[in-house]
This record gives C-alpha cells, sequence and structure tokens, in this order.
C-alpha cells in the first residue's frame, strides 16, 4: 500500500516541526508538502533542515492550493482563522483535514461543520491518545456521580496565548454532556472577590496556570462529601500529539466525509 501523502501547515513552528520529525521516522506516511503564512520568514526554507532532520528538498510554502491538490491529508496546528481556510479547502480537494488548533469561536466553528459535508475533518482540542482516554473515563465518572463537584485545573507554558486550554474544555465538554447539560451554562471560568456565595450546584470550574516551559498539564477533579478523586494526565513531549494527529490521518483516510474527534479514531 503506497504511503498517505501528507501536507503540514505550520511547519515551521513547534507542533509543524515535531510532525516533520514523526513523519520522517513514521512508516506509511510521508511528507509532499509544508506550508506557512504569507511573509512569514522562514518561508523557503527545507522542512527537513527546520525540523533538525536532513534536509528533505521541501521547501516551505505560502501556498496551498498545489499541495493540497497532491496530498491526501493535511494536519494543521496553527490558529482558527487558518484551520477555517483550510478545511474549506480540504472540502473542495476531498481530503482529510486534521484539526489540532484550539480557540474556535461558535462562527469558526459552523463553518468547520460545513466543510465537513465535503471532507473528513478530525478535529480536537488534544490529539493525544492518553487525553483522549481520560476523557472517555472523565465522562463515565461525571455519570456515575453526579452530586460530585467538578474543578479543572491546566497548567501550559508561559506562551500560550488562550485560557481555558482546548484540552481543558474538551475535559469540560465530556463531563457536561455526560449529564446532559450544556458547559456554556454552568462553566465557570474565574472567581475573585470576597462576596462570591457558595459554589452553584452543578457547576464546572476552570482554574488555568501559565509559566515556564510546561507543555502541559491538566487534573480533573471531582469532589464529593468526604472524598476526592482525582484524574490527570501529563504531557512531556510535543510529539505525544504529533503521533496522535498521524494515527487520526490514516484513520481518517478512506471515511466518508463528516466531522469526527479522537475519540472516534479510538473507538471510544
Amino acid at each position: 500500500m503506497a504511503d498517505l501523502k501528507i501536507v503540514v501547515a505550520g511547519a515551521s513552528g513547534r507542533m509543524g516541526r515535531a510532525l516533520v520529525r514523526e513523519i520522517a521516522q513514521g512508516s506509511g506516511v510521508t511528507l509532499t508538502g509544508a506550508l506557512e503564512a504569507e511573509g512569514h520568514p522562514d518561508l523557503g526554507m527545507d522542512a527537513g533542515a527546520l525540523a533538525g532532520l536532513q534536509p528533505n528538498g521541501i521547501l516551505l510554502t505560502a501556498d496551498p492550493l498545489p499541495l493540497l491538490a497532491e496530498a491526501q491529508a493535511v494536519i494543521d496546528f496553527t490558529r482558527p482563522m487558518v484551520s477555517v481556510m483550510l478545511a474549506d479547502l480540504a472540502a473542495q480537494a476531498r481530503i482529510v483535514h486534521v484539526i489540532g488548533a484550539t480557540g474556535f469561536s461558535p462562527a469558526d466553528d459552523k463553518r468547520v461543520a460545513a466543510a465537513a459535508n465535503h471532507a473528513v475533518i478530525v478535529k480536537s482540542g488534544n490529539m493525544s491518545l492518553g487525553v483522549t482516554m481520560l476523557t472517555a473515563i472523565v465522562a463515565q465518572a461525571a455519570r456515575a456521580l453526579p452530586n460530585f463537584d467538578i474543578e479543572i485545573v491546566e497548567m501550559h507554558h508561559r506562551m500560550k496565548v488562550d485560557a481555558p486550554s482546548g484540552t481543558a474544555l474538551l475535559l469540560g465538554e465530556a463531563a457536561a454532556k455526560a449529564r446532559g447539560i450544556a458547559l456554556e451554562k454552568y462553566w465557570v471560568k474565574s472567581r475573585d472577590g470576597h462576596n462570591l456565595g457558595p459554589r452553584e450546584d452543578g457547576s464546572i470550574g476552570f482554574a488555568s496556570l501559565r509559566g515556564g516551559s510546561m507543555v502541559g498539564e491538566h487534573q480533573v477533579i471531582l469532589a464529593g462529601p468526604g472524598e476526592r478523586i482525582t484524574l490527570s494526565h501529563v504531557a512531556e513531549d510535543r510529539s505525544i500529539f504529533a503521533r496522535g494527529a498521524l494515527q487520526a490521518a490514516r484513520w481518517g483516510h478512506g471515511k466518508k466525509p463528516g466531522l469526527y474527534g479522537m475519540t472516534d479514531v479510538l473507538g471510544l
């Protein structure tokens, strides 16, 4: 079977370089294109060399059209504005689009969902296989313990620009869905002051910490009368997200168009 032809968007970023390395070391996949934003200083540079590998002859370009026309999948850890554009192009090309970006607005999500009518789109706030399993466990615990309070604590490196993290929201959404509630009606994203009153029943709290070079750590705390459960995941290296994204691309190839998540990839 021929290798799956993959284009990496944001190829000079931390996740882009991790993807280039994982593709070079993996089997069944091959890098056929590398994208970066118009005006980026790394345009024209070799994707392999940027990733710390031997040059591979694939130069960074800002023009996605010729690359996607020849590809079978595009993997995208960029930002919502770029992801929405790539989703439209993936729909035109009828290829797999793996989205690992976070911070989407409702309007962005609507456009991605529309593109999924014609493309296989795997979108997740976290591509880690471990986090995907944690999400399933959180849902099960939230359903089985409906009266336990839920708090989600996350910490990331000091350069992360959005909060709560996409992964924290993913975990919160899993808990809310398991309890049959809408997360946006029950979330508490900040607490401050002296007159907050007692914790509201059913609320799902979030706390975001930023500092240093932490790749990512998440804790889901379920607190009941006289006992507490803490479910956690620590990301020690960005390669875990790259490996999960590649598994999603392989899984999505040949599937019917639709909007999928990593739980679909793992059969959860």
